[in-house]
Protein backbone atom coordinates (compact mmCIF):
# COMPACT_ATOMS: atom_id res chain seq x y z
CA UNK A 1 0.00 0.00 0.00
CA UNK A 2 1.48 2.96 -1.52
CA UNK A 3 0.73 6.02 1.41
CA UNK A 4 1.99 10.24 0.80
CA UNK A 5 2.14 12.10 4.12
CA UNK A 6 0.76 15.70 3.54
CA UNK A 7 0.83 18.35 6.36
CA UNK A 8 -2.00 20.73 4.74
CA UNK A 9 -4.92 19.67 2.54
CA UNK A 10 -4.21 21.72 -0.36
CA UNK A 11 -1.31 19.50 -0.72
CA UNK A 12 -4.10 16.83 -1.25
CA UNK A 13 -5.38 15.75 -5.02
CA UNK A 14 -8.80 16.73 -5.82
CA UNK A 15 -10.20 12.96 -6.47
CA UNK A 16 -11.36 10.37 -4.24
CA UNK A 17 -9.33 8.13 -1.53
CA UNK A 18 -8.99 7.13 1.86
CA UNK A 19 -6.95 8.86 4.25
CA UNK A 20 -5.23 8.46 8.33
CA UNK A 21 -5.85 11.77 9.86
CA UNK A 22 -2.96 12.61 12.80
CA UNK A 23 -4.95 14.57 15.31
CA UNK A 24 -2.77 15.68 18.96
CA UNK A 25 -4.95 16.21 21.48
CA UNK A 26 -3.17 18.22 24.82
CA UNK A 27 -5.74 17.61 26.92
CA UNK A 28 -8.26 14.97 27.83
CA UNK A 29 -11.52 15.50 25.82
CA UNK A 30 -14.59 13.79 26.23
CA UNK A 31 -15.98 11.98 23.19
CA UNK A 32 -19.22 9.86 22.18
CA UNK A 33 -19.89 7.80 19.18
CA UNK A 34 -23.88 7.38 19.65
CA UNK A 35 -24.48 5.79 23.13
CA UNK A 36 -21.18 5.48 24.00
CA UNK A 37 -18.71 7.68 25.66
CA UNK A 38 -14.93 8.25 26.66
CA UNK A 39 -11.94 10.04 27.68
CA UNK A 40 -9.41 10.26 25.65
CA UNK A 41 -6.38 11.01 27.11
CA UNK A 42 -3.55 13.65 25.56
CA UNK A 43 -1.56 12.38 22.99
CA UNK A 44 -1.95 11.11 19.03
CA UNK A 45 -4.79 9.99 17.70
CA UNK A 46 -5.27 8.09 13.99
CA UNK A 47 -8.45 8.71 12.36
CA UNK A 48 -9.00 6.67 8.92
CA UNK A 49 -11.84 7.79 6.72
CA UNK A 50 -12.66 8.52 3.13
CA UNK A 51 -13.26 11.02 0.43
CA UNK A 52 -15.55 9.41 -2.21
CA UNK A 53 -17.16 13.09 -2.77
CA UNK A 54 -16.85 16.76 -4.72
CA UNK A 55 -13.57 17.42 -4.43
CA UNK A 56 -12.28 14.32 -3.15
CA UNK A 57 -9.38 14.09 -0.65
CA UNK A 58 -8.29 18.08 -0.92
CA UNK A 59 -12.59 18.83 0.17
CA UNK A 60 -12.32 16.52 2.81
CA UNK A 61 -8.94 17.19 4.54
CA UNK A 62 -10.01 20.74 4.54
CA UNK A 63 -12.75 20.73 6.43
CA UNK A 64 -11.40 18.02 8.78
CA UNK A 65 -8.02 20.48 9.17
CA UNK A 66 -10.59 23.64 9.15
CA UNK A 67 -11.36 25.49 12.72
CA UNK A 68 -15.16 26.83 13.64
CA UNK A 69 -17.03 24.06 12.01
CA UNK A 70 -20.79 22.57 12.85
CA UNK A 71 -19.56 19.27 14.78
CA UNK A 72 -21.41 16.76 11.91
CA UNK A 73 -18.74 13.71 12.23
CA UNK A 74 -17.51 11.72 15.43
CA UNK A 75 -13.98 12.88 14.21
CA UNK A 76 -15.44 17.04 14.43
CA UNK A 77 -15.07 16.49 18.23
CA UNK A 78 -11.41 15.98 17.56
CA UNK A 79 -10.82 18.18 14.86
CA UNK A 80 -12.26 20.97 16.98
CA UNK A 81 -10.53 20.41 20.25
CA UNK A 82 -7.42 18.93 18.72
CA UNK A 83 -4.27 20.19 16.78
CA UNK A 84 -4.52 18.38 12.63
CA UNK A 85 -1.57 17.94 12.48
CA UNK A 86 -1.31 15.99 8.59
CA UNK A 87 -2.56 12.91 7.10
CA UNK A 88 -1.79 9.97 5.24
CA UNK A 89 -3.39 9.71 1.75
CA UNK A 90 -3.99 6.99 -0.28
CA UNK A 91 -5.97 6.56 -4.02
CA UNK A 92 -5.61 2.72 -3.57
CA UNK A 93 -7.02 1.27 -0.24
CA UNK A 94 -10.06 2.02 1.28
CA UNK A 95 -10.18 3.51 4.81
CA UNK A 96 -10.94 -0.40 6.06
CA UNK A 97 -7.87 -1.64 4.39
CA UNK A 98 -6.14 1.13 5.99
CA UNK A 99 -7.71 0.53 9.65
CA UNK A 100 -6.83 -3.05 9.41
CA UNK A 101 -2.98 -1.95 8.52
CA UNK A 102 -2.89 -0.04 11.80
CA UNK A 103 -5.03 -3.38 13.80
CA UNK A 104 -2.24 -3.57 16.22
CA UNK A 105 -3.20 -0.07 17.91
CA UNK A 106 -5.34 0.40 21.05
CA UNK A 107 -9.07 1.51 19.96
CA UNK A 108 -10.07 4.27 22.56
CA UNK A 109 -13.80 3.76 21.38
CA UNK A 110 -15.63 1.21 19.40
CA UNK A 111 -17.97 2.90 16.72
CA UNK A 112 -16.66 6.04 16.55
CA UNK A 113 -16.23 6.92 13.08
CA UNK A 114 -17.35 3.65 11.64
CA UNK A 115 -20.94 3.24 12.99
CA UNK A 116 -22.08 2.48 9.51
CA UNK A 117 -19.31 -0.11 8.86
CA UNK A 118 -19.68 -3.70 9.49
CA UNK A 119 -16.30 -4.93 8.95
CA UNK A 120 -14.14 -2.04 11.17
CA UNK A 121 -14.50 -2.12 15.09
CA UNK A 122 -13.54 1.62 15.26
CA UNK A 123 -12.19 4.23 12.97
CA UNK A 124 -10.84 5.96 15.45
CA UNK A 125 -6.85 4.29 16.98
CA UNK A 126 -4.63 6.19 19.55
CA UNK A 127 -1.22 5.80 18.96
CA UNK A 128 0.84 5.63 21.82
CA UNK A 129 4.89 7.28 22.18
CA UNK A 130 7.34 5.87 20.18
CA UNK A 131 7.81 4.37 17.25
CA UNK A 132 4.90 5.17 13.73
CA UNK A 133 3.42 1.96 13.15
CA UNK A 134 5.38 -0.37 10.48
CA UNK A 135 3.81 1.13 7.19
CA UNK A 136 3.36 4.62 8.86
CA UNK A 137 7.11 4.57 9.91
CA UNK A 138 8.53 5.46 6.39
CA UNK A 139 6.95 8.94 6.77
CA UNK A 140 8.14 11.61 8.77
CA UNK A 141 5.61 13.94 10.87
Amino acid sequence: MTLSFIRAAHEAPAAPGAYVLLVRLAHPLEVAAGRRHATLAPGRYLYCGSAKGPGGLRARLARHMRRGKRRRWHIDQLTESGESQGAWITLAASECDLVAALGALPVPLDGFGSSDCPRCRSHLLYWPAGEAPAFLAAQKC
